[in-house]
């Protein structure tokens, strides 16, 4: 998820060792890189983690100790956005169990080997795929939520047979000590370790050898785990973000497309990677559409929504005067309004506006919804083209046609038909980016396939040995066409 804050910096100034660790920060945390690697090499190559048993009890072990820590993980989360009870349930607590509970009742069907069509050139063989857990797994979280983007992919490495190494986002400081203490108190490090921390932690976890690395953030930051993770050779997920659309065309259903877009575009104060970054509305619906939506964030948050409990702040300040300076464009046709002592600001709406506008440059990740004009839906599909491919798109028509051709000729990582941000609960629908917007996919099985390598295997007979492949080959030539042919 976006904003280059999920993995922001934080400078250090303790004197550096000779392997490039700190005095303070090791002594601090204790914690060693290089050990707790070594660590977890070696409780992996015990084979402690690979039986079903073993991932079975550790994914109920979660999942209990999740629901003991409900009300702790609800106080923290109030602290780090002021968010609603029931928003942090919804998005985060229920989130992660309903991932547990999926992976519990499908692990032995996706433990299982895979039978696979064979060839005529192997006749006589049977063909397989295992899935083998990587080893040791390094997930770097996100702050906007960051219970779920930390603990959702380790649901996906555990349900896999590795070892994990878990660093949550700094910015959310409350929730990533909750986290700590969770796992610290209630699994082996040599398992499971949570490491606290800001850049120079990511940094030191980064320089080591390990076997997977799954990173949710900004575009800008995952170019730097990318780069840290060709050293090795390690493979990566890279959960981004970018600029999501949302198109509303003339046959929409208006009251419910403006009712969905709000509750999509405010949900977390705005700050979710795949929130409605900017409407394309159809110009002879524009004024409809705004009437309704305005109707629909008073309904939501009322009047006055710093008062409303169901309305969060922005995590920092840093982002709260990055998104404050966005007001300053185009023109405000509702919301507006700031406090910068609490970090609100209220739910915006932003007119006026053209590409060149710095709102339209970057991932606003906030309470603040740009609004543009189109009249045909080629125009919307060609000015989708020419910016980076979205985390996702959101198109709100009733016209079959329309929304053939939006899913057919716009490139994006996923998304809703006449809805928004609802598509990523669903756990039998893979979740990623493409291009800009990320590397890879999990939730579901796709979290157990993305922390396994597919490793394939030929099972060959030895009553029969074909001798075509063998030298000499003199005639065998027409046989060996008809055989690729046959395959």
């Amino acid at each position: 998820m976006s904003t280059e804050a999920k993995n922001s910096t934080r400078k250090t100034t303790a004197k550096k060792t000779t392997r490039g660790t700190t005095k303070k920060s090791t002594a601090k945390s204790g914690w060693d890189a290089k050990a707790l690697t070594d660590k977890q090499r070696a409780y992996f190559a015990q084979g402690n983690t690979k039986s079903y048993d073993f991932r079975l009890e550790r994914l109920r072990k979660l999942q209990e100790v999740i629901e003991a820590h409900e009300e702790a993980i609800i106080e923290a989360l109030q602290k780090d956005f002021k968010k609603s009870p029931f928003e942090t349930y919804a998005t985060e607590i229920g989130f992660v169990l309903g991932e547990i509970a999926h992976a519990r009742s499908n692990l032995a069907s996706w433990m299982g080997a895979k039978k696979v069509g064979g060839s005529l050139l192997n006749f006589p063989s049977g063909s397989y795929i295992y899935s083998e857990p990587y080893g040791i797994c390094l997930i770097l979280g996100a702050w906007n939520y960051p219970l779920q983007l930390t603990f959702g992919p380790l649901v996906g490495a555990l349900a896999a047979g590795n070892c994990a190494i878990v660093k949550p986002s700094e910015l959310a400081a409350n929730t990533s000590a909750v986290m700590a203490k969770m796992i610290s108190e209630n699994f082996d490090e040599a398992h499971i370790k949570v490491v606290e921390g800001g850049k120079e932690v990511a940094e030191k976890l980064l320089a080591e050898k390990l076997d997977y690395i799954f990173f949710t953030g900004s575009v800008r930051v995952g170019k730097i785990v990318m780069q840290a993770a060709a050293q090795h050779l390690t493979p990566v997920t890279l959960e981004l973000g970018g600029k999501s659309p949302c198109v509303i065309d003339k046959t929409a259903n208006l009251d419910l497309a403006a009712k969905r877009i709000a509750w999509g575009k405010f949900l977390n104060g705005g700050q979710t990677c795949v929130a409605p970054d900017y409407l394309l509305v159809h110009k002879a619906v524009k004024p409809r559409f705004m009437q309704l939506f305005k109707e629909h964030i008073k309904a939501m948050y009322g009047d006055d929504p710093q008062q409303s409990p169901d309305y969060p702040r922005i995590i920092n300040q840093g982002h709260y005067k990055r998104l404050v300076g966005y007001l300053k464009e185009g023109r405000i046709l509702t919301g507006g309004d700031t406090n910068d002592k609490e970090r609100y600001i209220a739910p915006t709406v932003l007119d006026q506006l053209n590409w060149d506008d710095q709102v339209m440059q970057e991932e606003i990740f906030g309470p603040i919804l740009p609004i543009l004009e189109f009249e045909t839906i080629e125009e919307v599909a060609q000015q989708i083209a020419h910016h980076p491919k979205p985390l996702a798109l959101y198109l709100f028509s009733e016209d079959a046609d329309h929304q053939k051709y939006i899913t057919e000729n716009v490139s994006f990582g996923g998304g809703c038909i006449n809805d928004t941000v609802a598509h990523l609960v669903n756990t039998n629908m893979p979740f990623g980016g493409v291009g800009d917007s990320g590397i890879g996919s999990y939730h579901g099985r796709s979290s157990f396939q993305t922390f396994s390598h597919q490793k394939s295997v030929m099972k060959k007979a030895t009553w029969l040995d074909v001798p075509l492949r063998y030298a000499p080959y003199k005639g065998k030539m027409k046989w060996l066409k008809m055989a690729f042919r046959w395959t």
